[in-house]
């Protein structure tokens, strides 16, 4: 089981959101750059950066930070938040991201998504924001009324290389993560699937390993800002 812990960015700050709403946010005292130094410092391998000024601007307004991030800590990255171009994306491959995550832009644009996945073999993660079952697009200010499981038959032949689900309504909840939307999601995907939204325990890592075999990590972002969980305690999860 690969574990993400997260880092989302937004006014140069680490912060947290509840269900994704911007005016209800806390921010950390540590910097996205001193954060990911202490998830490197206990072991962790792999790292779930979001820029959130990227979602609403649609822009890649932290760029710099994530360069520093990459460059300074041998950790495996992953990016996502406003990505809409191909020049995007390629901005953050040529500083040595893993994955770039395509969320809003892929869900509207199908052919965006192909043409990623193409260009960038290996390299494009697809993130599926749902609501009720239904996926939400910029910012998870809009309802796309797309089915998430009908979406992901669509796309499922496309060539991408990692998929994110994230049930909005658990998001920085703490209330566990949706175990059985996801399962469905894993069932179907094509590519190894990441849990995302409303870890709260040691307790939701374990039930996730005991999940669908195509589920390959899960994210964890609130609940160790807020001291739910040990970052000792977390690392000994990785591959155990």
């Amino acid at each position: 089981m690969k574990i993400f812990p997260a880092i989302d960015i937004k006014d140069k700050r680490c912060v947290r959101l509840i269900k994704g709403d911007f005016d209800n946010k806390t921010e950390y005292k540590l910097s996205p750059v001193d954060q990911a130094g202490k998830y490197k410092e206990y072991g962790f391998k792999n790292l779930h950066i979001v820029d959130l000024d990227g979602a609403l601007t649609g822009e890649t307004v932290n760029l710099n930070i994530i360069k520093e991030i990459v460059s300074k800590f041998d950790l495996k990255v992953e990016v996502g938040g406003g990505i809409r171009t191909i020049d995007g994306i390629t901005k953050y491959i040529d500083v040595g991201v893993e994955k770039v995550i395509l969320g809003s832009a892929a869900i509207k644009d199908k052919n965006f998504l192909k043409e990623g996945c193409q260009k960038f073999p290996d390299k494009i993660a697809l993130g599926l924001d749902a609501k009720d079952g239904y996926l939400s697009v910029s910012g998870w200010k809009e309802n796309s009324n797309q089915l998430t499981l009908d979406f992901l038959k669509e796309v499922n032949d496309y060539g991408v290389s990692r998929l994110i689900y994230t049930d909005i309504n658990r998001d920085g909840t703490k209330q566990g993560p949706n175990f059985e939307e996801t399962s469905k999601v894993a069932d179907i995907s094509s590519c190894p699937v990441i849990i995302s939204g409303g870890v709260s325990s040691i307790d939701d890592i374990e039930k996730a390993k005991s999940l669908n075999n195509n589920i390959e990590g899960i994210i964890v972002g609130k609940a160790i800002y807020d001291g739910d969980i040990r970052l000792e305690e977390l690392v000994k999860e990785i591959d155990a």
